[in-house]
């Protein structure tokens, strides 16, 4: 991750232009994403989805390509952590029954794969 030519405020603008420039639907839909927080140091963004985004079923999907696409645009991110706020540890997995929700490895569950 480079930290020389990128101060902390144009690498915030740079994600918030990314969202507003990939993501349109979500606002169009009555979603919103907000930057929660950048940690510079280890490349990690962290956001969350709220308004017509929480409890809406694609939105696995949407972080999913959010996280895929912007680690991919923007060199300074490794890491992306999207919620939507719906409770539990990342609000967007769903379950079915008789799954076992309580599973070590369910914050790696990023949802299904977005398919573009």
């Amino acid at each position: 991750m480079s930290t020389e030519t990128q101060d902390g405020d144009d690498l915030e603008e740079r994600v918030n232009n990314f969202l507003r420039r990939n993501f349109p639907q979500i606002q169009m839909h009555g979603g919103t994403a907000a930057i929660q927080n950048i940690d510079r140091e280890e490349g990690v963004v962290d956001l969350q989805l709220g308004g017509a985004c929480s409890g809406c079923g694609i939105s696995p999907m949407t972080i999913q390509a959010i996280k895929s696409r912007m680690t991919k645009e923007i060199p300074e991110i490794d890491t992306v952590h999207a919620d939507t706020g719906m409770g539990g540890d990342s609000g967007m997995s769903p379950s079915f029954p008789g799954e076992d929700t309580d599973s070590e490895d369910r914050e790696e569950d990023e949802g299904p794969q977005a398919p573009f």
